[in-house]
């Protein structure tokens, strides 16, 4: 195992590297499928609760209005997601999951899982967990400051 240097890590480069590698493993696991690994992550939130909003879907995965818009469109071009008028309120739409996008919830969920298999290879399980929470704080925890 090289040895890092406290003076040579530079957390951003660290964590583009480890970037690197995980994007191009998850794409060379879902370009059989025509899927990239943001549109995986929207059809994984279909796939737990179908029927939601495309700010619900924003704001659970962390993306802005603009992004998800365009993510929902290529999923819809792809045939793997409908928008329906909401029975409740005809002015908003939800996005459901189609019937090819019900069918790759198996084979892309294994995909991924031998992704996740694959990068945490070297760690053992309360490693590969601590692991995980340190990315979610990172990544997916919003550090509001509160004006006094």
């Amino acid at each position: 195992m090289n040895e890092i240097k406290e003076n040579d890590i530079c957390v951003h480069f660290l964590l583009g590297k480890a970037l690197q590698r995980v994007n191009q493993i998850s794409k060379s696991k879902l370009d059989p499928y025509g899927v990239t690994p943001v549109q995986f992550a929207l059809l994984n939130q279909l796939w737990q609760k179908d029927g939601q909003y495309g700010y619900e879907l924003g704001k659970s995965l962390r993306l802005d209005s603009a992004t998800i818009t365009g993510i929902i469109d290529r999923l819809e071009h792809s045939e793997l997601i409908e928008r329906r008028n909401d029975p409740q309120d005809r002015r908003n739409r939800l996005i459901f999951l189609t019937e090819k996008a019900k069918t790759l919830e198996a084979p892309l969920i294994r995909e991924m899982e031998e992704m996740n298999e694959e990068v945490l290879a070297g760690l053992n399980g309360e490693e590969a967990q601590h692991f995980k929470e340190v990315l979610f704080n990172i990544g997916m925890k919003t550090n509001r400051v509160e004006a006094d």
